[in-house]
């Protein structure tokens, strides 16, 4: 069907939700709006769907989330006997409702559906399909991405996201469901009193709140440090669980900003409510002057995601990355496990291959296996879990990924902001107890393995032509490869997607072990590399930069070089 076709067809049977026919309403004659959301199917990626919130095959909405799940059901239905499935949901617009539709697609399947009876965060979700041994889960979240997004977000049994095979299964599946009236749906209340959905229990939450506390290694310290934090929830999940697991070990003295302490998917003062970006943590920085907290602390809506800010001599507070927290936090258990007599033996911390590789000075010092992997939190779960098989999941110690993510424990296979929070308070607080800020503790790490610098540009392709962009920069890159960016010569390249590395200098090529995608790795002189993907979330290009000097002024400058010259290379 043409795009108008399609258009005339949902104005006639996208009768379900009345903001649909308000916005098909108010499109009328406009044949760009119309092309943009009927040229394509909203596509279920690997981890599920995620898109603008509207009308149209290319939007988010009760007809695009209920073929999903018929799609979802089928699969479950056709792998599992009596299967059943968990499901949470964020503060964003619609997510209440857009759980509930699935919820109800899932019960008029035969499935049995575990929901949350309000928001919670997404690691809440791993939580539950574990707990209640679901067979999947469904979390509807858009994470950090600004207010018209949301999302469908699939796990499997193991709480981790589903694999690629798992997802194939479920998209052959969805693509054989009509947009309309090929999803068998119930009523939502009628599920509610059949039995067949089912309200998740407190005492669920409270046994996660319990196994997050378990990760603590000093929480017996923090009571009595003194610790004064500054919370954001920016709007989101994080209110609650966050604020419960500090005052569970102790933390007694927690100022949330009030403007983002309620949920609210308009996110009014923070358009983009990513921790990663200044502008979102401006309300808590303004409160920080008059609160003068030790620390602030800001989870993304679905609370998987944390950033911190902290005072520096002068009363400022600095903003630390995610790559500057997690390899502290990495020193941090590796250092006092081992004086405690509580690391396990051998070891095993992960990270992704965008990740700083400063913690492969750490890891070696402590004697711990690092393990890297593909961009995306799931495949930090999937190293779990093969530990998980051999009887050895108490081996994994941490892992984390640049953008924020990080997950101590075997308790649930993503990233988790409540355990994040706790442990970052946690660490504080004992650096605290030692007369060392955060932000001298960082200078140490610094001090001893190198001034390690990192940072993450995104280039926005939206809508049609941005997608055909985006394939044609990474096949330019290929055929083209740089020789130098930022007057560094390229040494060697990795191809994620041909599985292959090759030695510049010696013409040597060596084999990638991991999954094909869609990544390249351009290492460069003096350590340094530019790595370049596609999202496979958001309609935008992401190029990750690392430098190593002997000063952090050395690493920033040659780091604006590599910015400058690789903006141009990639016509932006």
């Amino acid at each position: 069907m043409t795009e108008m076709e399609l258009y005339k067809l949902w104005c006639e049977k996208a009768v379900d939700d009345p903001d649909l026919q308000t916005e098909l309403k108010s499109i009328e004659g406009d044949e760009a709006a119309i092309q943009d959301r009927f040229y394509r199917d909203l596509e279920f990626g690997t981890g599920g769907l995620r898109g603008v919130i509207g009308a149209g095959a290319y939007r988010l909405n009760v007809y695009t989330i209920r073929r999903a799940t018929q799609g979802l059901a089928d699969y479950v239905n056709g792998a599992f006997e009596n299967g059943s499935v968990a499901i949470a949901y964020d503060s964003r617009i619609k997510s209440d409702k857009f759980a509930k539709e699935a919820a109800a697609v899932l019960a008029a399947n035969g499935i049995k559906v575990y929901i949350y009876s309000e928001l919670m965060p997404t690691p809440m979700l791993s939580w539950a399909v574990r707990e209640l041994k679901c067979q999947a889960g469904i979390v509807i979240t858009a994470s950090h991405n600004p207010a018209k997004y949301n999302g469908y977000k699939v796990y499997g049994e193991d709480g981790c996201q589903i694999t690629l095979d798992v997802a194939n299964t479920v998209i052959g599946k969805i693509n054989a469901v009509e947009m309309f009236g090929g999803a068998k749906v119930m009523d939502f209340e009628d599920g509610i009193k059949s039995g067949k959905i089912e309200y998740i229990k407190q005492e669920v939450i409270d046994k996660y709140l319990d196994k997050v506390a378990q990760q603590g290694v000093h929480t017996d310290l923090v009571a009595d440090s003194g610790l004064k934090v500054v919370y954001t929830p920016l709007n989101g999940t994080g209110n609650k669980p966050v604020r419960a697991i500090l005052k569970k070990i102790g933390i007694k003295e927690v100022t949330v900003v009030p403007e983002q302490e309620n949920p609210d998917g308009n996110f009014p003062t923070c358009p983009f409510p990513n921790p990663e970006i200044k502008e979102a943590l401006a309300k808590g920085l303004e409160l920080c002057k008059t609160v003068k907290p030790d620390l602030l602390l800001a989870t993304d809506p679905d609370c998987d995601r944390v950033g911190i800010a902290v005072p520096d001599p002068e009363g400022n507070y600095v903003l630390f990355s995610g790559n500057e927290v997690g390899a502290m936090l990495l020193k941090y258990i590796c250092q006092e496990r081992t004086a405690l007599g509580t690391m396990p033996k051998n070891p095993v911390a992960v990270k992704t291959i965008v990740t700083t590789d400063i913690c492969k000075k750490i890891a070696a010092e402590y004697n711990v296996e690092l393990r890297e992997v593909l961009t995306g939190f799931k495949f930090i779960g999937e190293q779990i879990g093969f530990l998980e098989k051999e009887g050895q999941d108490d081996r994994y110690i941490f892992g984390f990924e640049e953008s924020y993510g990080y997950l101590a424990g075997s308790y649930v296979r993503d990233k988790d902001a409540v355990v994040g929070s706790m442990l970052i308070c946690e660490m504080a607080a004992f650096y605290r107890t030692k007369g060392i800020s955060l932000l001298q503790a960082r200078e140490d790490m610094y001090k001893k393995y190198g001034n390690y610098l990192h940072s993450q540009k995104s280039f926005q392709c939206e809508g049609a032509s941005g997608m055909e962009r985006m394939k044609e920069i990474m096949t330019d890159l290929r055929a083209n490869p740089p020789k130098a960016i930022g007057g560094l010569k390229v040494v060697d390249i990795a191809d994620y997607l041909a599985s292959e590395e090759t030695n510049l200098e010696t013409g040597a090529k060596t084999v990638l072990t991991l999954p094909k995608s869609d990544v390249i790795a351009f290492k460069l002189e003096q350590g340094a590399s530019v790595i370049i993907r596609p999202s496979g979330t958001e309609p935008k290009i992401k190029a990750y930069y690392t430098t190593i000097g002997d000063t952090r002024a050395d690493a920033e400058a040659q780091e604006e070089k590599l910015i400058e010259d690789f903006k141009g290379i990639l016509g932006f």
